[in-house]
């Protein structure tokens, strides 16, 4: 009996070590568990503002919204939950945007000093860092660069709130604190129940927030290039595309919601121009993943829906809080089909030849997440009777993890809104990540078929 007793910690241990061998495994698990700790938690009666305690699906929306840092809602944040339930929503915003994997990690280097290799591949997986050694920077990074926009932002908005709108300090300061999280970790969560369309023509809350938003989009290890002497070693690919694409969807996007909504009364039409280029500008930053909103979406013009499904569809840049199939898989799919039309047997861009790899992997991402958005379509519009635009809207929202909403939301049947949970689950997770978890092994085989070319198109 002694024998047998003794010998059961060595049974987990090969548990454990094909955990480290596989961190990808891990991430949806963590996710889920921190799920369901916050659904725990808003379940409690403290945790609503008025009697009772929330219903269990309104629990569960909500932390899975927070988890994902999607910001879609089934009930008021600023009315329905008491500041208990704000408090869990914030954290779970901020572990969320962090990712669980990187946070852990980080705990681990505070307290060790020192990272593990198995710590090290988690966090690679976490963060798609170029590689181990690039790990310890990537995670010190993340750690200073969240203090310090979430700290700039709050003293921002916590002293505008305070003295141009006459809040108390204690008001202002959580106001101001809850939107620099909810910003930085593209969450878009509000303690406003119109989110920031009050602020509309606010330039000193609009431009903090959507800086927040950009930075916190662009991704780490872009962050992470911006400390080195591009003098020494020239930025990646990685990062040339991040930055350009980012850059051409921004000004690209403000352009469109500019000439769709120019005479729009119930959104740019009645604004100066100063107050509608800022408008528009906001709208695009928030449209890739953020979720705020400065107009009433509800109110955009069929055209303008139809330019925030690419935008949110696209998202932002890789192992950062953003959501959507990523700005660099978007270019990269530009560049092979440019490659293709000028029959180059090579894909190059910036004079570097992008592996095939590559080409397959965003093409894997992009048909994923196709798939995705069109099945989460198709049963929305089974168990509903809304038009098409709105559910599609919905669905892209949801798997972008953006938060954007044309208001239906909470008017969902719960068969409606346990596929919008489901889309936001995968859309945080991301379609590779999931699907590798799911996989019970690779398989290299040592043998080719017979290649075969059939016609195409």
């Amino acid at each position: 009996m002694a024998d047998r007793s003794a010998s059961q910690p060595f049974r987990c241990r090969p548990l454990l070590h094909n955990a480290a061998r596989r961190p990808a495994r891990l991430i949806p698990l963590a996710f889920l568990i921190a799920t369901l700790l916050g659904t725990a938690l808003l379940s409690l009666p403290a945790a609503t503002a008025g009697p009772g305690q929330a219903p269990l699906l309104t629990a569960l929306f909500t932390a899975v919204s927070a988890v994902c840092v999607t910001g879609l809602i089934v009930q008021d944040t600023a009315v329905y939950w008491s500041f208990f339930g704000q408090c869990v929503i914030l954290l779970l915003l901020q572990i969320g945007g962090l990712g669980i994997m990187s946070g852990a990690t980080l705990l681990g280097l505070v307290v060790k000093r020192r990272l593990q290799l198995s710590s090290r591949l988690v966090a690679q997986q976490e963060t798609r860092s170029l590689g181990l050694g690039d790990v310890t920077g990537v995670l010190r990074l993340i750690l200073l660069v969240t203090l310090s926009v979430e700290l700039v932002v709050t003293a921002i908005l916590t002293l505008h709130f305070r003295l141009s709108y006459d809040l108390t300090w204690s008001k202002a300061l959580w106001d101001g604190l809850f939107h620099a999280v909810s910003a930085f970790n593209n969450a878009g969560f509000s303690t406003y129940s119109d989110s920031l369309m009050s602020f509309a023509t606010d330039p000193v809350v609009l431009v903090p927030v959507m800086l927040a938003v950009i930075i916190g989009g662009l991704g780490f290890p872009v962050l992470y290039e911006f400390r080195r002497d591009q003098r020494c070693r020239p930025w990646t690919i990685h990062t040339r595309i991040t930055l350009w694409g980012s850059a051409v969807l921004l000004f690209g996007g403000m352009l469109a919601i500019l000439f769709y909504e120019w005479s729009n009364p119930a959104t740019l039409g009645g604004m100066s121009l100063g107050d509608k280029l800022l408008s528009a500008l906001f709208s695009s930053a928030v449209a890739r993943t953020a979720g705020f909103n400065s107009l009433d979406v509800g109110q955009f013009e069929a055209q303008t829906l139809a330019v925030h499904y690419f935008l949110m569809f696209v998202g932002g840049g890789s192992a950062g809080t953003a959501g959507g199939i990523k700005v660099t898989t978007f270019f990269l799919l530009f560049f092979f089909i440019w490659a293709e039309i000028r029959g180059n047997a090579d894909t190059v861009a910036f004079r570097r030849r992008i592996s095939y790899a590559t080409q397959r992997q965003a093409l894997t991402v992009l048909f994923l997440g196709s798939l995705t958005v069109a099945i989460g379509t198709m049963i929305l519009l089974s168990v509903t009777r809304l038009e098409l635009g709105v559910v599609l809207f919905e669905v892209i929202s949801a798997f972008a993890t953006v938060g954007l909403s044309t208001g239906i939301t909470a008017d969902l049947p719960p068969s409606g809104q346990l596929v919008i949970i489901a889309l936001m689950f995968i859309g945080r997770v991301g379609t590779i990540t999931l699907a590798t978890a799911l996989a019970l092994r690779s398989v290299t085989k040592h043998y080719r078929y017979p290649e075969e070319r059939p016609i195409v198109g």
